[in-house]
């Protein structure tokens, strides 16, 4: 059996203030935002704002709790993550809030009083550590490596992903699929399988994605046919192509989004001002406040933080010099980034609406609390500054 050794043993407490101090600058903005939207612009109650602060809060202790556990007793939960994560996939599918289910399609909330909760947005969590431990089992198992062992490595990572894939997808869930998707192909592309593998497959890839599009805007009632998409799919994909042919009807949301950002121009009109209204802005579509109120310039300074983050987590992956913590912060790098990119690329019209939120920004407490566990494990890095080797003793100390 292949277990990890420790070569250091000595723990050095150390919190990393740089990446604290981007999420409180985005915690900040996503505070700001989420105010000037409600409160200023839609005239509601202050008591959304209130409600995100206080899951900011239980963010804030959950990444404490998270810190506590170094790489060792992660490796020992992960399988427990896992199977516990796939038992709420599944309750959610017979117990998820009828409600919400009606309004938005999806079947992913739980209901608990006044809150909500999508344990899609933990399970991502979940799957990052076991998917981490599954290929630093198979590293160490296999050093020589060969076309044939990085085969098994695919299918193994293919064979536990499929039943999240299943389930969601049965929540009527696109947007977090893409999300687990995303998280598995950063993983998969830092796991060392070879390119012999991996091009073939990203052409495969390219040309079913290419196919589905071209099918969706010229052969739209064959691949409704199929039951691989859905009619409300075919009609975010006619509003990301043409966003201003029906903007009383399916494109309306896209159209005011653009409409909102570029009227923002250089530096935007003024904190809480906005002349053009844009549907579920306080999720979704909160980078159109930041965009409409602070312009160009806000939007940079945004973004600039984003990378100031995502920087700091990729350096501290290189110093600790744990691979199953690189394979962690593979995921959660990655989960974050494909967040980001895709929710302000369907706000100005670059990628198709797909319902995912802008990480620590916008409205959303299971999206907020499942990214402050992401940072937490990536502070656990700093936290427990170790070296581990890995060896083929019969007693694991994972």
């Amino acid at each position: 059996m292949r277990t990890v050794r420790r070569l250091n043993n000595h723990s050095e407490s150390r919190i990393d203030y740089g990446i604290i101090l981007n999420v409180m600058i985005l915690a900040i903005i996503g505070l700001a935002s989420l105010y000037a939207t409600t409160v200023m612009i839609e005239n509601k109650s202050i008591l959304p704002t209130l409600y995100h602060a206080l899951w900011y809060c239980i963010g804030a202790i959950a990444i404490l709790v998270a810190i506590q556990f170094d790489s060792e007793q992660y490796w020992k939960l992960s399988t427990i993550f896992y199977g516990v994560g796939l038992v709420l996939l599944i309750a959610v599918l017979f117990f998820h809030d009828r409600g919400l289910a009606a309004d938005t399609g999806a079947r992913s909330w739980f209901r608990l009083g006044p809150i909500s909760f999508q344990p899609s947005e933990i399970f991502k969590i979940a799957y990052i550590v076991f998917m981490a431990r599954i290929i630093t089992e198979h590293n160490n198992e296999y050093t020589n490596r060969s076309i044939k062992t990085d085969w098994l490595l695919l299918g193994k990572i293919l064979l536990f992903a499929a039943p999240a894939l299943f389930l969601i997808q049965r929540q009527n869930d696109l947007g977090t699929n893409l999300v687990l998707l995303a998280i598995t192909a950063g993983m998969v592309l830092m796991s060392g399988i070879s390119w012999k593998i991996l091009l073939p497959i990203t052409l495969i890839v390219t040309i079913v994605g290419g196919t589905l599009i071209y099918l969706a805007a010229f052969q739209r009632d064959f691949l409704l046919s199929t039951g691989l998409v859905r009619p409300y799919q075919i009609a975010r994909i006619d509003s990301w192509f043409r966003p201003f042919d029906d903007t009383r009807g399916d494109a309306y949301q896209l159209a005011q989004s653009i409409k909102a950002i570029g009227s923002g121009q250089l530096s935007g009109k003024g904190f809480g001002i906005s002349q053009v209204p844009v549907p579920v802005r306080e999720s979704d579509f909160i980078f159109t406040t930041i965009g409409e109120n602070f312009g160009f310039i806000g939007a940079g300074v945004l973004l600039f933080v984003y990378f100031m983050l995502i920087y700091q987590m990729v350096q501290t992956c290189f110093e600790t010099k744990n691979e199953f913590y690189t394979y962690i912060a593979t995921g959660v790098i990655t989960m974050i980034m494909f967040h980001i990119l895709e929710n302000i690329g369907m706000n100005i019209g670059l990628l198709p609406i797909t319902g995912i939120p802008l990480p620590f920004v916008s409205q959303g407490g299971s999206a907020l609390l499942g990214n402050m566990i992401g940072i937490g494990l990536i502070l656990s890095m700093r936290y427990h500054h170790r070296s581990y080797m890995f060896s083929s003793q019969n007693d694991s100390e994972f």
